[in-house]
């Protein structure tokens, strides 16, 4: 949990850091929004690759490497004397990241009985989640009182803890030999549902929130410590969604993923329709924050319970897709922030969102559809 939460910080910090960054290494503030592009597409190319070039290496040495990049990654960042080395350090936390996620879950769900293996998931997403409640908002009031280095260089400190206790508490075992190796009801087509819905999710949540600072700032006129509350906020609206979500994806795993997209969706376009209304446009903000957890959640449940073939290839498909939608996001996000601004990227967000829902719902209703053939053929 420690290590989702360090990881979860580390990939959103910058986010709240874009001006210390841009001013520090005297950069434009949509190319340290690019350090999120990249990070995104690193993990989209790396998860799947890295993922079968370990699926024999017991999960203790893998997990326990990882959490060594990101310590090493780190303390590089925070003393990078250019944008080009901080990229690099960036870089090599994101190929840690890409397979971070693949080995935790079946490691974390595979103690567990199958039947509350929704419940582990959701407990995981809330120590991810933690990340928004405090980690960035804490880095990025840290950042604007010291130098934005100083809550990189803690990322270090707080890997290393978790370093230190993977490697030597985690029982060693064969990765084929995990309880929760294979999924329960494979399904290649709801794999690849869940996948595209994933990753449009992903896509619409980045174009937008990755600008966040700059939207809170320019469009509905907050002071800089009205914003670092509002991403408090976010964070505690995202901690409130998985909770709740956590305890409904053993029952309802399939309402919970559609829910959270919709959320989604509700708030991103909210957003853009009231973004100048310093109360409504809070009001969004935290709807999407309660979305912002759950939408990633409930696609790896779901690849816990569909994969096709490994559950560790298979959430690190899923992992990739959701970070190729970051990066595409944040990308779009970026064209649009220099063309248009900061509110028309919760508009293009909102519409990315909107069309993973119709997905979702399309796709649902096609499988429901097949299945209910396949009865009516097997009672005739």
């Amino acid at each position: 949990m420690l290590a989702a939460f360090t990881f979860n910080t580390a990939e959103n910090l910058p986010i709240g850091l874009l001006d210390g960054i841009s001013e520090g290494l005297r950069v434009s503030v949509s190319a340290v929004g690019l350090l999120v592009t990249g990070y995104g597409v690193t993990v989209a190319v790396a998860s799947v690759p890295l993922a079968h070039a370990v699926r024999t290496v017991p999960r203790r040495h893998v997990l326990a490497a990882l959490l060594a990049a990101l310590v090493v990654a780190s303390l590089a960042a925070a003393t990078a004397p250019s944008y080009g080395v901080l990229l690099a350090a960036r870089l090599l936390t994101a190929l840690a990241q890409a397979l971070f996620w693949a080995v935790m879950g079946p490691v974390a769900v595979g103690l567990f009985a199958p039947a509350v293996r929704g419940r582990v998931v959701g407990a995981l997403s809330v120590a991810g989640s933690l990340a928004l409640v405090l980690g960035v908002p804490a880095g990025t009031w840290l950042g604007r009182h010291t130098d934005w280095q100083v809550p990189v260089a803690l990322i270090a400190l707080l890997g290393g803890v978790s370093l230190v206790t993977i490697a030597l508490l985690l029982p060693t075992s064969r990765p084929e030999e995990e309880p929760a190796a294979y999924a329960p009801d494979p399904d290649t087509r709801r794999f690849g549902i869940v996948l595209a819905a994933g990753a449009l999710s992903a896509a619409g949540a980045f174009a937008g929130f990755t600008y966040i600072v700059k939207f809170l700032d320019e469009v509905t006129g907050f002071a800089p410590q009205t914003v670092s509350a509002l991403l408090m906020l976010v964070g505690i609206a995202c901690l409130a969604g998985v909770t709740v979500t956590g305890t409904l994806l053993d029952r309802h795993p399939h309402a919970a993923l559609t829910t959270a997209v919709a959320t989604q969706a509700a708030g991103m376009i909210g957003l853009y329709a009231a973004g100048t209304d310093p109360v409504a446009a809070p009001a969004f903000l935290i709807v999407r924050g309660a979305a912002l957890g759950p939408v990633f959640m409930t696609t790896q449940n779901a690849m816990l319970h569909c994969a096709p073939a490994r559950t560790d290839i298979a959430l690190a498909a899923n992992s990739g897709a959701y970070n190729a939608g970051i990066a595409g996001g944040a990308a779009l996000g970026g064209l649009v922030l220099s063309f248009a601004g900061p509110r028309e990227t919760f508009l293009a967000g909102g519409l990315l969102t909107t069309t993973a829902c119709a997905v979702l719902l399309v796709g649902e209703r096609h499988l429901h559809h097949r299945t209910g053939s396949r009865r009516r053929a097997h009672f005739s």
